[in-house]
C-alpha cells in the first residue's frame, strides 16, 4: 500500500495553471461532459446542500424520541462536526493531488491511486453506486407519496393509487435527467437550497403552532420501553442521524470546481452547514418538542390527528409542494454517478458533446435509468425501510471512515519523517514491477526526502 500519491510527470507551468494534466486529456468522455470544472465555490455549495439536506431530516424528531433531549441534541451535533471534518480532509487530499498535478474527479479515482485497484472497483466504486441509485428511487418513491398526500388534500375519497403518482414523479424526473452536466444543475440546486430552508421553516412553525394549540397533545419526553428496547432504538437514532449527513459523491462536487481548487471545498462546506445548523436543529428540536415521545417517522404524519389536518389544508399542500421539488433536485444529483458511468461507456470524446452522436446514447440511457428507478420504486414501496439499513453499512464507511483512512495513508510519509521515507523509497526500489506507476511513487518520495 502506497504511503503518498503518484506525482505527473513532465508538466508545463501553463498546464499546472490551467487545471490540466497528461492523465486530464485523455480523460473519457464521463469525466469531460459530465463532471465539467467550471464551477465556483458557491455553486459547490449548492451542490453540497442539495446532496445532504433533504426530506429525510423529517425523521430527526423520532430519533430524538429514541434518544432524550440531551443524548439527541448532542448526537445531531457531534455528526455534523465530524462530518464537517472528514468532508473537509477529504477536500483536503482532493487539492494535494491536484497541486501534484494528478487531479482525481470520483471517490472510486481516489481508492484507486491511494489504496490500491482492489478499494477502487470492488468496494468503494459498487457502495457509492448503489448508495447513489438507491437514492434516485427512494427519492422517487418519496416523490410519489407527496404528490398522493397532495391528491388527498383536495380529494379525500380519490381512487388513483401510489404507483401511478409515483410514474407521474418518474416521467418529470425523465424530463430534468437530460440536463448535460453536473455544472448544469447549479441554478437548480440553488433553489433546492431555498427549498430546504422554506419547508424546514414550515415544519418548525406547524410543530409549535400544535404544540402551543388548545388541543395541543400531551408532552411525555420518556423513552418507552424497557430497557432492552430503549438500547436498540438508541442504537438504530445514532444510525439515523449519522445517515441523514451522508454525501457519498464529495470528490464528484469538487470536480465541479473550476482549478485551481484550493480552499474552495472548504468554503462550499460552510455555506452546506450554515444551512444544516438552521434545519437539522429546527426541524428536530421543535418536532420533538411538540410531540415527545408520540413522534412519528416522518414528523408530517404528525400533522394529521384522526385522519383530520391539524393544520390548514394549504399551510400542509406548501410544505409538500416544497418538499416534492426539492426531492427532485435531490434525484438529479444523486444520477450523477451513473451519468457518468453512462457517458464513459456510449459518448465519443472526441466528438462535440450535443453532437447527434452522443446526444443519442444520452437520451438512451438516461431514460433508462430513470424509467428502471421509477419501476423499482413502484414495485417496492418499502424501499425507505431497506434504505435506512443499507444507508447505515453504505454511508457510513464513505463519510465517517473512508475520508480518514485516504488523508492518514496520502500524508503519513511526510508526517512520520524522512525514516519512513527512506524505508518506502527502498521498497519502491524492490517493487518496480508496476512501471511508471511504481516509479513516480519513487520519485514523488525522493524528491520529498531531500525537502526534508
Amino acid at each position: 500500500m502506497a504511503t503518498v500519491a503518484p506525482n505527473s510527470m513532465n508538466i508545463s507551468k501553463i498546464d499546472k495553471e490551467k487545471g490540466v494534466t497528461d492523465s486530464s486529456k485523455e480523460l473519457d468522455a464521463g469525466a469531460l461532459f459530465v463532471l465539467q470544472s467550471r464551477g465556483s465555490w458557491i455553486h459547490c455549495g449548492f451542490h453540497l446542500t442539495t446532496s445532504i439536506v433533504g426530506p429525510v431530516i423529517f425523521i430527526l424528531p423520532f430519533a430524538l424520541a429514541s434518544l432524550g433531549w440531551v443524548p439527541g441534541v448532542l448526537m445531531i451535533t457531534i455528526a455534523a462536526l465530524v462530518t464537517f471534518y472528514a468532508y473537509n480532509l477529504l477536500s483536503v487530499v482532493l487539492e494535494h493531488h491536484e497541486q501534484l498535478g494528478k487531479r482525481q474527479i470520483r471517490f472510486r479515482d481516489m481508492a484507486r491511486d491511494i489504496l490500491g485497484p482492489g478499494w477502487g472497483n470492488f468496494f468503494v466504486g459498487p457502495i457509492q453506486f448503489s448508495i447513489c441509485y438507491g437514492a434516485v428511487i427512494a427519492c422517487t418513491l418519496l416523490g410519489g407519496q407527496s404528490l398522493k398526500f397532495i391528491y388527498l388534500l383536495h380529494s379525500s375519497n380519490g381512487t388513483m393509487h401510489l404507483y401511478q403518482f409515483i410514474i407521474i414523479f418518474g416521467a418529470a424526473t425523465l424530463f430534468l435527467a437530460q440536463m448535460p452536466s453536473f455544472h448544469s444543475l447549479r441554478h437548480i440546486n440553488l433553489f433546492s437550497l431555498i427549498l430546504c430552508l422554506a419547508y424546514s421553516a414550515c415544519v418548525a412553525a406547524g410543530s409549535i403552532h400544535i404544540g402551543k394549540s388548545k388541543n395541543a397533545p400531551s408532552k411525555d419526553y420518556s423513552i418507552n420501553g424497557s430497557q432492552q428496547n430503549q438500547f436498540f432504538s438508541a442504537i438504530n437514532a445514532i444510525s439515523i442521524i449519522s445517515t441523514t449527513y451522508a454525501s457519498g459523491i464529495i470528490p464528484e462536487i469538487q470536480a465541479t470546481i473550476a482549478p485551481p481548487v484550493k480552499g474552495k471545498m472548504f468554503k462550499g462546506l460552510c455555506i452546506c452547514y450554515a444551512v444544516i445548523a438552521s434545519t437539522y436543529f429546527s426541524v428536530g428540536v421543535s418536532g420533538y418538542w411538540s410531540f415527545g415521545n408520540q413522534a412519528q417517522p416522518t414528523i408530517l404524519s404528525n400533522f394529521m390527528g384522526d385522519g383530520q389536518p391539524l393544520l390548514p389544508t394549504w399551510f400542509l399542500l406548501l410544505t409538500n409542494l416544497f418538499t416534492l421539488m426539492q426531492v427532485t433536485a435531490i434525484s438529479l444529483i444523486y444520477l450523477q454517478p451513473t451519468n457518468e458511468v453512462f457517458e464513459k461507456w456510449f459518448a465519443d470524446p472526441k466528438m462535440d458533446q450535443f453532437s447527434t452522436r452522443n446526444v443519442i446514447p444520452r437520451l438512451i440511457s438516461r431514460s433508462l435509468s430513470v424509467i428502471i428507478a421509477t419501476f423499482l420504486a413502484a414495485m417496492l414501496p418499502f424501499f425507505g425501510d431497506i434504505m435506512a439499513l443499507f444507508g447505515a453499512f453504505g454511508c457510513i464507511p464513505l463519510d465517517f471512515i473512508l475520508p480518514m483512512v485516504l488523508y492518514n495513508v496520502t500524508f503519513q510519509a511526510i508526517e512520520e519523517g524522512p525514516h519512513v521515507l527512506g524505508e518506502h523509497l527502498d521498497s519502491c526500489s524492490i517493487n518496480t514491477v508496476g512501471g511508471s506507476r511504481s516509479s513516480s511513487f519513487c520519485q514523488t518520495d525522493s524528491s520529498r526526502r531531500q525537502d526534508l
